[in-house]
């Protein structure tokens, strides 16, 4: 049968298993070493099994035996187990197959066998492994431990040895001490010794001098005063002072660590640098050791303290002086181009004004001013201005312009212009200091980059500036300007506010530029040349760079000649293209003759011999001048005669003196002042000084003029007791002495600006800002000097002037004409026009704007022209 072939097969299985070498046994049982027993029993169990089929195919194996797996399906079923049994191969199947199963069932018993034994073998590895862990933690604290013992006895030998070290240097201290103890006692005496020798040389020089000096009459300064004497004039120069500090501290230093080493157990390079610890923190002689020691060091600590205060005396004057020169006004202005202001006046205010409006245009500047008051007050005074710099920057430096040193410091030779004010003052003594000033400037070795303006009182002391200053100096003579313009405007009422128009640089103002594209044009055409500007002269390049003001008009324009111009700035007009003008004819009208006038001057001026001059060349024959001041008429011939006018020589004008006060009513009403046509009230020369009183004097004698002339008027009894225009507050009074203004011209100099407007509300008179006007006629130079020599000529005797004239010479009334048109027909009288004043209209119109434009005017219109003669 199949099924007991195969029991006997797997018997025969068993027992072959059961022929495998003790070893293999051996391998399969469990040790206690190396890794679990279940582990060691599964690898023991696959390696005896390995073994064993080796052992087994080498026995049973031959050569023609093979391992073939015969298919069920293929055999014969009866066949089937009789080949089974008698075929070798599978009898050694089936012997494996129980080998196999032999095996398992090993593997499987010890496996149950572990289980049993698991637990307490992992609580043994735990606890060797626990035991293994602390002790290798306890060793490690027990090696840290005795490392910071040995640490520990390492510092204590360290400090050990430095005790040895301190014990044999201080024993060898006391035995070099105990060597030099005869040094320190001779370092003591010598340190006494020399401190005290100074005071005993003086004393014993003094006593000797005094013995010897004793019969003598003549005071004798003695050694002591001497010294000190010397010790003050070497303590005046600033570098002596820090030297000297420098020196008492290396004297302290030095007998300090003397006196400390002779006291002391220290070296001498110890005792040095004790001394200087001392000497730099008085606090550190406070560990001290020893009576002689205390008090050395408590001298020396004394002496530091001296020496610091003495140190911060010095930093505190230092820099106090640097402060006060700042303060003060004292430091170098590093600037360029800028404009130069040397003195101080009351014409400062509006210089500075025109200065900053001037600047406006170049986005600002610099103006800085040397002068001899201080600078703070000089800072408030322009505080107090009340006009805006227009970004113009003013500063400030104290000093005198005589002094080379002060004119450096405010870089003069870089300066573009310097304007040099006159003095208030006396006019001789003013001009001499600004010709001074002009001889400093003159030396200045740097040289100079910009002209000098200098104002002068007194004309006659004009040649010799020009002289000492040459081509580099122009001069504005302020008395004399004035002098001519109140002329001027008393004989043409409102001339002042075209002056102040065409002078300052609110409005138009001369400009002198070359034009090439107008050469070979003749100056007729050159006139409408300009929409926004009037040609006025041409500066002639030919005739040595003279300007011509109203030249002909067939004059031909050359190529390097200059246009001189009426515009509102510098880049405000250019030419161009020359328009069509219609001309026309002048009305026929008949010029009056010229007739006697009658003129009073209230006041006396420095300079009125030049005024007569003035109107003598300019009045009629017959005409009378009445002078009435506080000056004695015997004195009155002599200042006359002294200024240069014989008043016997006189033709056209009559004098006629009245003594008196004009600020007194009574002295004022003894003249006939109802008859005068024109009336000038001088800022008397007396208080010149004085801007204040001055116009306060020049106002009481306006009012009083003023009143006494409306009651003597013949509509004094037409008139209305009292009129009040709506929106107006004035009353009868001023409105009387508005009506007398429109019978007689009265003329004021007027000082102060402030002044000016208290009279201009009032309406009763056309006053003359003297200041204000020669601050802008120096502003004006300062920009160019060419234009002083336009001014010069305006304000001369002789040659053009600026005149208003009346519509009726120009047009007929309600013709309708363009201002070209008219500048045109003011050609024939040989005139330029160069603006007008509307009868409707309060102030004049200075080159006015679109001058080709048609309008109607009429024949009360007046014109402004500038022309040769009246």
């Amino acid at each position: 049968m199949r099924g007991g072939s195969c029991q006997e097969q797997g018997g025969r299985s068993l027992r072959r298993s059961s022929s495998i070498p003790s070893n293999l046994k051996d391998a399969a049982s469990p040790v206690f070493s190396g890794p679990p027993p279940i582990v060691r029993r599964l690898k023991s169990a696959s390696e005896s099994r390995r073994l064993a089929v080796e052992k087994f195919r080498s026995e049973d194996s031959r050569p023609d035996d093979s391992w073939i797996i015969v298919d069920k399906e293929e055999a014969e079923p009866g066949s089937k187990a009789r080949d089974d049994r008698d075929n070798p191969r599978v009898k050694k199947s089936k012997s494996m197959d129980s080998l196999e199963e032999s095996h398992g069932s090993r593997v499987a018993d010890g496996v149950s066998n572990w289980n049993t034994t698991q637990f307490v073998r992992l609580f043994i590895y735990a606890s060797l492994a626990l035991l293994l862990i602390l002790s290798y933690f306890a060793l490690i604290v027990y090696t840290l431990v005795l490392r910071a013992e040995r640490q520990n006895v390492k510092e204590s030998l360290v400090k050990l040895q430095a005790q040895i070290e301190t014990c044999t240097t201080r024993m060898s201290t006391l035995e070099t001490n105990l060597d030099q103890k005869p040094a320190r006692r001779l370092a003591l005496f010598v340190t006494v010794f020399f401190l005290a020798m100074p005071f005993l040389i003086l004393r014993v020089m003094d006593d000797i001098h005094s013995k010897l000096t004793r019969n003598i009459t003549d005071e004798e300064v003695p050694p002591s005063k001497r010294l000190a004497y010397l010790v003050d004039l070497i303590f005046s120069n600033a570098i002596a002072k820090p030297i000297a500090l420098l020196l008492a501290t290396m004297l302290l230093i030095a007998f300090g660590g003397i006196a400390l080493y002779s006291v002391t157990e220290d070296t001498f390079e110890d005792a040095l640098w004790r001394t200087w610890s001392y000497v730099a923190d008085s606090g550190n002689h406070a560990d001290s050791v020893g009576l002689g020691s205390r008090i050395v060091s408590v001298c020396i600590s004394l002496g530091g303290l001296l020496i610091f205060a003495l140190m911060l005396g010095l930093i505190s004057d230092a820099i106090s002086e640097k402060v006060d020169s700042l303060r003060k006004g004292k430091s170098d202005v590093i600037e360029s181009n800028h404009t130069l202001i040397l003195g101080w006046s009351d014409k400062l205010n509006s210089l500075l004004n025109q200065l900053a409006i001037a600047n406006q245009s170049l986005g600002g500047g610099v103006i800085v001013i040397l002068s001899e008051r201080d600078k703070e007050e000089m800072e408030a005074d322009i505080g107090k201005m009340e006009f805006d710099f227009l970004g113009t920057y003013v500063i400030c430096r104290s000093g005198s312009p005589l002094i080379m040193a002060d004119l450096k410091k405010v870089s003069v030779s870089k300066a573009r212009a310097i304007i040099v004010l006159a003095e208030p003052g006396n006019a001789d003594q003013s001009d001499a200091r600004a010709l001074r000033v002009v001889l400093s400037l003159t030396a200045v070795k740097e040289g100079l980059k910009g002209h000098v303006v200098v104002e002068l009182s007194d004309i006659d002391n004009e040649p010799l500036v020009k002289l000492v200053g040459g081509d580099l100096v122009e001069t504005v003579v302020a008395h004399d300007v004035i002098g001519r313009l109140m002329i001027q405007c008393a004989r043409q009422p409102g001339l002042a506010q075209i002056w102040e128009d065409i002078l300052g640089f609110d409005n138009a103002e001369f400009y002198l530029k070359r034009w090439p594209q107008l050469v070979g044009m003749t100056f007729e055409d050159v006139l409408v040349s300009f929409p926004d500007a009037i040609p006025c002269g041409v500066k002639v390049a030919a005739n040595a760079g003279k300007i011509a003001l109203n030249p002909d008009d067939d004059y031909i324009i050359c190529e390097d000649d200059e246009i001189l111009v009426i515009a509102e700035d510098d880049d405000s007009y250019f030419p161009s293209s020359l328009p069509k003008v219609k001309k026309a004819a002048l009305p026929k009208i008949v010029i009056p003759r010229k007739y006697p006038e009658k003129m009073l001057f209230c006041g006396w001026r420095r300079d009125i011999d030049d005024m007569i001059v003035v109107l003598e060349a300019s009045l009629a024959q017959g005409s009378e001048l009445w002078m009435f001041s506080g000056v004695p008429e015997h004195e009155r011939e002599k200042k006359l005669i002294d200024g240069g006018l014989d008043p016997k020589r006189l033709e056209n004008v009559h004098l006629v003196h009245r003594e008196g006060n004009p600020v007194i009513r009574r002295h004022l009403e003894s003249l006939p002042l109802e008859t005068f046509d024109s009336i000038l009230i001088l800022a008397d020369e007396e208080l010149e000084d004085s801007v204040i009183h001055a116009d306060s004097r020049s106002l009481a004698t306006l009012l009083l003029i003023r009143d006494i002339q409306s009651k003597r008027l013949p509509y004094r009894d037409l008139r209305a007791v009292q009129v009040r225009q709506a929106g107006s507050l004035q009353t009868s009074w001023i409105r009387e002495m508005q009506q007398a203004s429109n019978q007689s011209i009265i003329i004021s100099e007027i000082l102060d600006s402030r002044t000016k407007h208290l009279v201009s509300v009032s309406k009763i008179t056309d006053c003359v800002l003297s200041n204000e006007l020669v601050s802008m006629a120096l502003a004006m130079v300062a920009e160019d000097k060419q234009i002083n020599r336009v001014l010069e000529e305006l304000f001369a005797e002789e040659g053009n002037e600026i005149y208003i004239r009346s519509g009726e010479l120009y047009l007929y009334d309600q013709e309708v004409l363009s201002f070209f048109e008219l500048m045109m027909r003011a050609r024939k009288r040989q005139e330029i026009l160069i603006g007008y004043q509307a009868a409707c209209a309060d102030r004049p119109s200075i080159n006015p704007a679109k001058k080709h434009a048609a309008r109607k005017w009429s024949t009360n219109d007046v014109f402004i022209v500038l022309a040769y003669s009246e």
